[in-house]
């Protein structure tokens, strides 16, 4: 059986939603494959050696940040990050090249940023031949070098196909301008989201926000800072008291004990980590967090118009997204939250223009990807298969004379 390996790792939560979302769409697409999810960071380091040393796993501490906000110098730690990697690399390629060498997988498909390089080549070297698909999770690759290495001469990994699976014009420019062949770029029509956010909204709508104590025709703000929640969640339910609100905190339990606390003289509903967000978003009319590119994604998909925040303490990665929003008409974009309830007036007065906005963004994406994978494994069969049939060929069209010699 054909075996498809999904590499993710738990940074922020996003990366590791991905790859079950894909896993969900491979299935349901009835493709004749196993799907294995690989956490990177586990091949890496087999032993959880950095574990037992620090107390902390490598993706805890980002999403300690991230919960606390404490986002400030990212963008630089990044770079020292970029850097690490880059002085590891021959040890990162060694152990890839082991673990490859021992699973032995008919392709890889990454959905993380900045181990790619190492991945593909580590993969070149023990499985020549074997496709490396990289699926950005991001709207673009920034900074750069994030998602996109430099195309490597054919020379250096003659046998080695990889391929960009993005989700905007802007990662497809990108990953062209960077050397890569053409027919290795394939654009989807978005970012890569779960199958339960095009299920249709319910027709009783009105009588389920009146279960949930929110009122049926008031416009509701859904407020998510990603899996683990964020501080500044706090001071936006303090400036929006008279606004009804869904505020999703995550795994941060801390933070929703708060939020439950807190007075309000609208109806609001606090949820700790939440498996029906599709079914939530459905219910509310606007949406209110950080530029992430799954959560404006489900957002946008939900038909929920977005106010999102770009500045010093925006995660690099997540800047571009911002421009998206804009760019797309599909939001509003602030310097900080200290505008919200300004922000939330705008929105509600100008709701039927933004919700056209992103009904004009059709991303079907989670339905495009299991067809592109099959066509890049079905391709790279037919590059493997030409060198055996043209062997033959030439065996078949020789002289007798020179077979009998």
């Amino acid at each position: 059986m054909t075996t498809i390996d999904l590499v993710y790792f738990n940074a922020g939560g996003g990366h590791r939603a991905s790859a079950v979302a894909l896993q969900g769409a491979i299935r349901d697409a009835g493709m004749p494959w196993q799907v294995r999810l690989v956490n990177l960071f586990e091949v890496l380091d087999p032993r959880d050696a950095f574990h037992r040393f620090t107390g902390l796993r490598p993706e805890d501490y980002y999403n300690k940040r991230l919960a606390t906000g404490w986002t400030l110098g990212l963008a630089q730690e990044l770079k020292v990050l970029q850097a690490m990697i880059r002085l590891g690399h021959p040890t990162l390629v060694r152990r890839l090249q082991q673990h490859w060498l021992r699973t032995e997988p008919d392709m890889v498909v990454s959905l993380v940023p900045n181990f790619n390089r190492a991945m593909c080549e580590a993969l070149a070297s023990a499985l020549p031949g074997v496709p490396y698909a990289t699926v950005l999770t991001d709207l673009a690759d920034h900074p750069p070098h994030f998602w996109i290495e430099p195309w490597i001469e054919p020379a250096h990994h003659p046998h080695q196909p990889q391929h960009f699976i993005c989700g905007s014009a802007r990662a497809v420019e990108q990953a062209l301008a960077q050397g890569h062949p053409a027919d290795r770029v394939h654009a989807s029509s978005g970012m890569l989201i779960r199958p339960d956010f095009y299920r249709p909204p319910p027709a009783d709508r009105a009588e389920q926000r009146r279960r949930l104590g929110l009122d049926s025709d008031r416009p509701t703000g859904l407020v998510m800072f990603g899996g683990h929640g964020a501080a500044v969640m706090e001071q936006i339910a303090r400036e929006l008291d008279d606004v009804p609100l869904v505020l999703v905190c995550g795994h941060n339990e801390r933070l929703a004990k708060r939020l439950r606390a807190l007075p309000a003289s609208a109806p609001r509903v606090v949820l700790g980590f939440c498996t029906e967000l599709a079914q939530h978003m459905q219910l509310c009319d606007f949406f209110i967090g950080k530029p992430g590119p799954g959560s404006l994604s489900e957002a946008v998909q939900q038909r929920l118009p977005v106010i999102v925040v770009r500045n010093a303490l925006t995660l690099p990665q997540e800047r571009y997204n911002a421009q998206w929003v804009l760019d797309n008409g599909v939001g509003l974009v602030l310097p900080s939250f200290r505008q919200i309830a300004k922000a939330v007036a705008e929105m509600t007065t100008r709701l039927n223009d933004f919700r056209a906005a992103t009904a004009r963004l059709d991303n079907r994406a989670v339905f495009e990807l299991p067809v592109m994978l099959a066509g890049i494994l079905e391709a790279s069969r037919q590059v493997a298969a030409e060198p055996a049939a043209a062997a033959e060929r030439s065996e078949a069209t020789r002289p007798a004379t020179a077979l009998a010699g």
